[in-house]
This record gives structure tokens, C-alpha cells and sequence, in this order.
């Protein structure tokens, strides 16, 4: 075989070349973009992303709802385990915390499974709160270190905790008038919290009464002032005990007859289910207690029980994912969720 090396064909061969070579480039990216993907995010993530934007459906009044059929449980655990949950879309984060409740793996939610998971986030929140409690109080407790916090000591860490100077904290004009509008209004919410939790020294809180301003859920002194404001209202003749019938007729009328209210049915049934605990027809100050206590299951109870009654579209008694993104503002403002909010909203 003869190779035909004149100069001519040289020039047509090079030229041929300059024209393949960038057409097979172009073409390789156009492949690339196309065919394959850059992993810039987390593959749990990625797996989140990916069921929203394939399981989006319409149900019989048009409005969006998602399907659970084709979401990765584990990956969602996993994702949600690993990211600050503040951080996350509210959708993510509701189907995050849906499978975390979700015990039995059927992607429906009981009364029981919501009762079950909000009771145990009570109780870590308010064990939380406690232990917590003499940490922070000790760290505040500093000019002078006398055994009590006050208003001077802490609004100076709460100042330095919202990123302000050193130099502000300490020589700031009373009324702030340099600060954002939002940080007024919690300067303005701990001073009313802080004026109902000092008793002994309007400027200054005890241990137990910083615990009672940071987290009145955790404290024993807000429990019994909450004991004492109900027998106060339902307590008629006086006896520091409630019986049936104080409790179930809540109003008075102007003689001092009780009048029938609504839901009276309910709140007997309440009464002998909760109060009443050693069924002699009366409830004492440790029945009111033990009835008004955040960590009472009942009120996990109670909530569940809201929840599925305000989100339940097709009445089951269950409630599926799309339900809950049905009523996304309640669930994001429920103890499901924001317990620490939740709390603070009720006390």
C-alpha cells in the first residue's frame, strides 16, 4: 500500500481535522449536559428534591396535594437528621418530621402516633429547659455573682446573644433607639415575662424564678400560680377543692347559680377521665396539679386530637402527608413542629 504524502493533500487532511475535532468537542458536551448530572447537593436532599417535583397531583377540588407512594423514608430521616430544621422550606420540614411520627411505616398518622411523639417532645423540651436552667443562670450571674440575676445582667446578655458591641451592651440609651424594630419587641416581651416571674425583686430573679421567665412550661412556681387562678374561677364555695359539677358548669350567673355551658357533657367526662384521679368525686390541689402539668399526656392527647380533627379531608381518622400540607401554618405552629414556640405562645 502507497501513502499519497504531497503537500496538496497534507493541507486538505489538516484542514478536514480543524473541522472534526471542535464539531466532537461541541457534541461531547451536549452530551454530558443532557444525559448526566453534577452531584452539587446531598444525595438525601437530591431525593427530597426529586419526590416533590415527581409526585405533585391534583385532588378533586384542584388544589395541590403530594402522593407518599414513591417518597424514601430513610433518606428523609436522614436528611432531616443532618440540616438545621430552622433552615428548611416548610415542606421539607413537615415531610421530614411526617415520617418520624410515622412509627408503623404505613404513611398515615394516628391520633395515637401524633399524641405519642408530642408527648415525648414535651417532656424533652421541658427536661431541656430545666437542665439548662443553672448553666445559663450562672453564666449571667457575674456583676457582682450574688446568687440572683438582674434585669441589667441579663439584658446585657441578651444584647451580646443578638450580635451587638460589647461597647453597646454596656452604654446603651434606654429606649434603643439604634436597634431593629423586631428586636424592640422581644426587649419588650422579656420585661413583661421577666415583671411575672420576679416575686421577691421586681430587678432581680432567683434561680427558680429565671427558670419561670425563660421557660414558665418547665416551672413549678408557674404551675401552682396557674392552680390557684383556676380554683380561683371554678372554686365556688371556697374549699380549695374542685367536685363535677364546679368543673363541668363554668359559668355563674348573678345569684350564684351555675349555668349550663356548652361542651358541660365533655368536660364531666373530662373531669372523672383526668382530674378526679382517686375517683372520691372531688379533684385537690395535687389532682390540679397533676391535670395542669405540661407533661400530662392528656394534652398531647388533646392536640393530636385537634390536629386530626382540622386536617382530616377525608374523615378516616387518619391523616396522610398531602393532609398535613393541607394545613401547613397549623401544623408549622403546632408542638408536631415548634414545641419551644408553641409553649411560649400558650404561657
Amino acid at each position: 500500500m502507497k501513502f499519497n504524502l504531497k503537500p496538496e493533500n497534507c493541507n486538505l487532511s489538516v484542514q478536514r481535522l480543524s473541522v472534526c475535532i471542535p464539531l466532537t468537542v461541541y457534541l461531547f458536551f451536549i452530551f454530558l449536559l443532557n444525559f448526566t448530572s453534577v452531584p452539587l447537593r446531598s444525595s438525601e436532599r437530591k431525593t427530597l428534591e426529586q419526590f416533590f417535583k415527581s409526585a405533585v397531583v391534583q385532588n378533586k377540588d384542584k388544589s395541590v396535594v403530594l402522593s407518599v407512594n414513591v417518597l424514601d423514608k430513610e433518606s428523609i430521616k436522614r436528611n432531616f437528621n443532618s440540616e438545621d430544621k430552622k433552615n428548611m422550606p416548610p415542606t421539607e420540614l413537615l415531610a421530614s418530621i411526617f415520617f418520624k411520627v410515622d412509627k408503623n411505616g404505613d404513611k398515615l398518622l394516628t391520633i395515637d402516633e401524633l399524641s405519642e411523639y408530642i408527648h415525648l417532645e414535651t417532656q424533652k423540651h421541658i427536661n431541656q429547659g430545666i437542665q439548662e436552667n443553672y448553666g445559663l443562670f450562672m453564666s449571667i450571674d457575674r456583676d457582682p455573682a450574688n446568687g440572683v440575676v438582674s434585669w441589667t445582667e441579663y439584658h446585657k446578655y441578651f444584647l451580646l446573644k443578638n450580635g451587638l458591641a460589647e461597647d453597646y451592651a454596656d452604654r446603651h440609651n434606654e429606649k434603643h433607639h439604634e436597634l431593629q424594630r423586631s428586636l424592640k419587641e422581644l426587649i419588650a416581651r422579656d420585661r413583661a415575662s421577666w415583671s411575672e416571674a420576679a416575686r421577691s425583686d421586681p430587678d432581680s430573679l432567683t434561680l427558680d424564678e429565671f427558670l419561670a421567665f425563660r421557660h414558665p412550661e418547665s416551672s413549678h412556681v408557674t404551675i401552682i400560680a396557674l392552680v390557684d387562678e383556676l380554683l380561683d374561677k371554678l372554686d365556688r364555695d371556697g374549699d380549695e377543692l374542685l367536685t363535677e359539677e364546679e368543673f363541668a358548669c363554668l359559668q355563674v350567673g348573678e345569684g350564684g347559680e351555675a349555668l349550663l355551658s356548652q361542651g358541660e357533657a365533655e368536660r364531666r367526662a373530662e373531669f372523672r377521665t383526668f382530674l378526679d384521679i382517686d375517683k372520691d368525686g372531688k379533684a385537690d390541689r395535687k389532682e390540679i396539679v397533676m391535670y395542669i402539668d405540661p407533661k400530662n399526656p392528656r394534652h398531647a392527647q388533646e392536640e393530636a386530637e385537634t390536629l386530626v380533627a382540622l386536617s382530616d379531608v377525608d374523615h378516616d381518622g387518619q391523616l396522610s402527608l398531602s393532609e398535613v400540607l393541607g394545613k401547613m401554618d397549623l401544623f408549622l405552629g403546632s408542638k408536631m413542629v415548634d414545641i419551644a414556640k408553641s409553649f411560649h405562645d400558650e404561657f
